[in-house]
């Protein structure tokens, strides 16, 4: 795929996705930026903001298989990866195991409040995520690509939910924040939402063009000083880096942990991605701080006095972008 077939597959992607969603210009840009990066997204927001719409329409604009997991606390690993059942041959009576896939069979899967789940199944989806396989008894089964998990949180309830573990939060790429629309955006949801007219989503790409895609924005350079700013934010995100990190006062002393390397990637993926989005041809240090908050914000770990204080990760990111020059 050349550069300018790039640009215009994702003007054709925005502008249907457009008929579905109205505003959450800057959430879609950070999804579409995360999902032509290769990457995944966590989306935090209370109910009734469309999010299930928005991953939906992105699946019928691409022409990708769609699937949604409903996560509740008794669903299990198998519920997710699939199951083996033993079928008998009615001619030969022979028994013998066939594998049925699970709805992680697919190209984009909305895990639905994935926090209503207890550990044990959230890291069902930690080797698809990863490695694009699931492995069943010893027997590895590839998924098919490209493959976009994007999993929902609602911030409201926390009765009977779960925490997603460290290591988990780390695959994701972005962690994203969708907010109430503004009253000209919620007026337009009222209006296009109450009729009997439906938009209908027409597809502008193939599941190979958005894999072409991806391996574009893989190819799009980034100069050292760009990397070197993304390691230098990362570094210092880490409290007990030393004194070349240049870790600032309140990293010391609000945060348990910091970013990990694929932090790092994610940064310059990130950069490299939303640089294809605007037209351009080569990822900026300013791609780099565009991205670093749905970066950063869930990959930092706060300790008791930041929560004593009333700090939130979104704080220390700002900090941080204010401390370590571009």
């Amino acid at each position: 795929m050349q550069f300018d077939e790039a640009q215009s597959l994702a003007s054709r992607l925005r502008k249907e996705l457009g008929r579905a969603i109205i505003g959450q210009d800057a959430v879609v840009e950070e999804i579409l930026t995360a999902f032509f990066a290769g990457g995944h997204v966590l989306l935090r927001g209370v109910p009734g903001l469309a999010k299930t719409l928005l991953i939906k329409s992105l699946a019928q604009a691409i022409h990708l298989k769609f699937n949604r997991i409903q996560f509740t606390p008794d669903l299990m690993p198998s519920d997710i990866i699939g199951t083996e059942v033993i079928e008998e041959d009615r001619v030969s009576g022979r028994r013998e195991i066939r594998f049925i896939p699970g709805p992680i069979f697919a190209n984009v899967i909305l895990a639905d409040e994935i926090n209503r789940t207890p550990p044990k199944t959230q890291a069902a989806l930690l080797e698809a995520m990863q490695e694009y396989q699931v492995t069943v008894n010893g027997v590895r089964y590839a998924l098919d690509r490209p493959l976009f998990v994007l999993a929902t949180q609602n911030p409201i309830e926390q009765e009977g939910t779960y925490p997603l573990p460290e290591a988990q939060l780390d695959r994701f790429m972005f962690n994203v924040v969708i907010d109430y629309p503004s009253k000209a955006d919620e007026h337009g949801i009222l209006s296009l939402t109450t009729g009997d007219q439906e938009p209908v989503m027409t597809p502008v790409a193939a599941a190979a063009d958005i894999e072409a895609m991806r391996h574009l924005v893989r190819d799009i350079p980034a100069a050292s000083n760009v990397i070197d700013y993304a390691l230098r934010l990362v570094r210092a995100s880490r409290p007990g880096g030393d004194a070349a990190d240049g870790v600032p006062a309140p990293v010391r002393q609000w945060v348990k942990w910091g970013a990990g390397p694929r932090a790092g990637q994610a940064l310059v993926l990130g950069a490299k991605s939303r640089a294809l989005l605007d037209g351009r041809s080569v990822a900026s240090p300013e791609d780099i701080r565009a991205v670093a908050l749905p970066v950063l914000r869930h990959r930092i770990l706060l300790n008791f006095q930041a929560e004593a204080d009333g700090i939130d990760a979104d704080q220390i990111v700002a900090r941080l972008l204010e401390a370590v020059p571009a």
